[in-house]
C-alpha cells in the first residue's frame, strides 16, 4: 500500500513539473494577442515592484529627522523635502498600479478575442474523423472552458512578475543587514507552498474526472428544456426522470468538491501556521539585534518593513506560483488541442484543382474502414465518373453510399486503393482549391439562424454575392417560393434563437440549403439524401430542376426514392461495400438482380 502511495505521489509532482510546459506556449499565446499591451504592462511592474522600497528609505530618514528633533537635535538638511518626496512617490505609485489594472483588463480582452478564435480554427482545420472520436469531444469541451476561463492564470502571471521583483528588492535589503532573517523567512514558507502544489493537482484531477459527467449533466440540462424534447418529456413523463438523473450526478460532484475543500481547509491551515512562526521568528530576531544597538531607528523601521514586505510578497508569489501550476494543469487540453494536427490536409506545393476536369473522377481498388474500427464500409470499390454525367448511388443503408462522398470529396483519404481526378491521386491537389469545384447538400446539413440571404451565401463564402445572385440560386432550388411568403424576404432571420427569427419546415429548409450548393456553380454537384423530408412531388420537382440545372456537369446523386434515381444517366448498386451493378434504370430492371428487387418492393407499396 505505501510503495503505491509513493508512486501516486511521485506521478503528481512529475505530473505537475511537466505541466509547466504547458506556461510557454500561454506565453506565446498572450503576445499574440497583443505584443504592445504586454511591452507595457512589464514596463511599468518593474518600475512599480521598486517604488515602495523606494518610499520605504524616504520614510526611514524622515523617522530618523523625527527622532533627532524629539531628542532636540536640529533637523536634517531638506526635511521638508523628504516629507514632499514621499507624497510624490505614494502619488505616482498609485497612478502607475491603476495604470496596470488598465493594461490588464486590455490584456484580458485581447486575450479572449485572440484565443477563442484561434479555438475555432483549430477546430476547422482537424480532421472529420477526430470529431467522430467521443473523447476528442470531451478534450474539446475541455480546450474551449481553458480558453477563455483560464483568464485567471494571464492575470497571475503578471502578478507573479510583479511580486518576484518585489520580493528579490526587499530580501536584498534583508540579506545586507542579516542574511539569516532571509533564511527565517523562506523555511516558513517553503512547506506552504508545496501543500498549495499537491491540493491544485488534486483539483485538477477531480475536474478532469468529471469531464464526462458534466457532458452528461449539460445533455440532461440541454433537453429537459429544448423545444425539440418538450412534446416526448410531457407525453412520456420524461421530466422527473431527467431531473433525477441530473440531480443524483450534481450530488456526486457536489460531495467530491466539498470532500477536497475540506482536506484543502484542514492541511492548508496546518501548514500557514508555519508561515506565521517563520515571519515573527525573524520580527523577534531583528528587534533582539535592534535592542543590543546593532541598529538605530531608522534602520529597524527599514528592516521591520522589509521583513513584512519580503514575507508577505514571498508567501503571496509562492501561492501565485501555485496557482499558476494549477491553471497550467488545466490547460493541458487547451495545449494539446492546438498540438493536433489533421491528417487529411494539403501537401506543399499541392496543384491547383482541373479547370475545367476532363477525365473525372475515379476510384480504383479503394478499400475504407473508420479509424478504430476493422470494419470495412467498402472493399476494392471501383467506380467512376466523367464530366457531364449524372450518376445515382443507391443501396440499403449502411452499404457505403455517403462514405463514397465522403471520399470524393477528400474529407476522408481511402484506407487503400486511390481516388484520381483526370489521372492524379487526390491528394496530389490542394484540398481548399479541389473543395472550391464541389458543391456538396448532406441529409444532415446546418440549419443557420441567420437571415436567408446568409443561409444561401454560406454556400461560398470566398466571394460577395450580389441580390441577384443569391435570388438565382433561390430560383434554382425552388427556395424562392419559400422566401415570398416570409414577412422579411431575405432578409428574414430563420431560427427561434434570435428575436423576429422564424422557423421553416423541414422541406422549405432543405429548398434552402439546395440554393447553396447552386450557388457555387461546381463542376461536381453532390446531393446524399437532401430531399428526405420532401414529399414526393415536391422532390420530383426539385429533381427535375436538378436534372436540368446539371446538365453538361458532374452530379452525383443519393436517394432511396427510385422515382428520382431513374433520371440518372448511370445507376450504381452498392452491397457488402462493394460495386454489385450499374446501368440505366432500364437496364438494371431488365437485369433483375438487386435494383429490380428493391425497385419492386418499393413500387408495390404505391399500388
Amino acid at each position: 500500500m505505501s510503495g503505491n502511495g509513493k508512486s501516486g505521489s511521485q506521478n503528481a509532482w512529475g505530473d505537475r513539473i511537466r505541466a509547466l510546459r504547458n506556461v510557454p506556449p500561454v506565453l506565446k499565446i498572450l503576445w499574440d494577442s497583443g505584443p504592445s499591451v504586454v511591452t507595457w504592462g512589464l514596463s511599468l511592474r518593474i518600475v512599480v515592484a521598486a517604488m515602495p522600497w523606494a518610499i520605504a528609505g524616504v520614510a526611514s530618514r524622515i523617522i530618523e529627522g523625527v527622532k533627532q528633533s524629539v531628542d532636540h537635535q536640529p533637523l536634517q538638511p531638506h526635511f521638508a523635502w523628504l516629507v514632499g518626496a514621499e507624497v510624490a512617490l505614494a502619488i505616482v505609485f498609485s497612478a502607475l498600479t491603476r495604470a496596470i489594472d488598465y493594461t490588464d483588463s486590455l490584456l484580458a480582452d485581447r486575450y479572449t478575442h485572440h484565443v477563442s478564435i484561434e479555438v475555432m480554427r483549430q477546430a476547422a482545420r482537424l480532421d472529420l474523423t477526430t470529431y467522430e472520436d467521443p473523447d476528442f469531444y470531451d478534450r474539446l469541451e475541455r480546450a474551449r472552458v481553458q480558453a477563455t476561463d483560464r483568464l485567471a492564470m494571464i492575470q497571475q502571471m503578471g502578478r507573479l512578475f510583479l511580486q518576484v521583483l518585489t520580493t528579490i528588492i526587499w530580501s536584498a535589503q534583508l540579506v545586507w543587514y542579516s542574511p539569516w532573517l532571509m533564511l527565517l523567512l523562506v523555511v516558513g514558507v517553503l512547506p506552504a507552498f508545496f501543500g498549495e502544489t499537491h491540493f491544485a493537482f488534486l483539483g485538477y484531477a477531480k475536474n478532469f474526472r468529471q469531464t464526462p459527467i458534466k457532458r452528461v449533466m449539460d445533455y440532461l440540462r440541454q433537453v429537459g428544456g429544448s423545444k425539440e424534447a418538450a412534446k416526448e418529456l410531457k407525453l412520456f413523463n420524461l421530466s422527473d426522470y431527467l431531473t433525477n438523473r441530473f440531480a443524483a450526478l450534481s450530488e456526486q460532484i457536489y460531495k467530491e468538491n466539498v470532500d477536497l475543500s475540506r482536506r484543502k481547509l484542514m492541511w492548508g491551515g496546518l501548514l500557514s501556521l508555519l508561515g506565521t512562526c517563520g515571519y515573527y521568528g525573524a520580527y523577534v530576531f531583528a528587534i533582539w539585534e535592534a535592542l543590543h544597538g546593532k541598529y538605530n531607528v531608522g534602520a529597524f523601521f527599514l528592516i521591520t518593513t522589509s521583513i513584512q514586505q519580503a514575507s508577505g510578497n514571498l508567501q503571496q508569489a509562492f501561492s501565485t506560483a501555485s496557482g499558476i501550476a494549477d491553471q497550467a494543469l488545466f490547460l493541458t487540453d487547451l495545449i494539446g488541442f492546438f498540438e493536433l494536427k489533421p491528417i487529411v490536409q494539403s501537401k506543399p506545393n499541392a496543384l491547383p484543382a482541373p479547370k475545367p476536369i476532363r477525365r473525372g473522377f475515379e476510384f480504383r481498388n479503394v478499400s475504407f474502414a473508420y479509424p478504430g474500427t476493422d470494419r470495412r464500409v467498402l472493399k476494392n470499390f471501383n467506380f467512376s465518373i466523367q464530366p457531364g454525367q449524372r450518376v445515382a448511388l443507391i443501396g440499403e443503408n449502411g452499404q457505403g453510399k455517403t462514405t463514397v462522398v465522403k471520399l470524393i470529396t477528400r474529407l476522408y483519404d481511402p484506407t487503400e486503393g486511390q481516388i484520381l481526378l483526370d489521372g492524379i491521386d487526390l491528394r496530389e491537389y490542394s484540398l481548399d482549391d479541389l473543395h472550391r469545384e464541389m458543391g456538396v447538400i448532406f441529409q444532415d446539413f446546418m440549419r443557420y439562424e441567420m437571415t436567408v440571404r446568409e443561409n444561401i451565401g454560406v454556400g461560398q463564402v470566398e466571394i460577395p454575392h450580389s441580390d441577384a445572385e443569391i435570388a438565382l440560386a433561390a430560383e434554382k432550388s425552388l427556395a424562392a417560393e419559400v422566401v415570398k411568403k416570409l414577412p422579411g424576404g431575405y432578409d428574414q432571420m430563420l431560427g427561434r434563437r434570435f428575436v423576429s427569427g422564424l422557423d421553416l419546415s423541414g422541406g422549405e429548409w432543405q429548398r434552402i440549403a439546395l440554393a447553396r450548393a447552386y450557388l457555387r456553380d461546381a463542376q461536381l454537384l453532390i446531393l446524399d439524401e437532401p430531399t428526405a423530408a420532401l414529399d414526393a412531388k415536391s422532390e420530383l420537382e426539385v429533381f427535375e430542376r436538378f436534372a436540368e440545372l446539371t446538365s453538361g456537369k458532374m452530379a452525383l446523386l443519393i436517394s432511396h426514392r427510385f422515382s428520382t434515381v431513374r433520371m440518372a444517366d448511370r445507376i450504381v448498386v452498392l452491397a457488402g461495400g462493394r460495386l454489385v451493378e450499374e446501368g440505366t434504370h432500364q437496364q438494371l430492371l431488365a437485369l433483375g438482380g438487386q435494383y429490380a428487387e428493391m425497385f419492386e418492393m418499393q413500387a408495390a407499396s404505391y399500388r
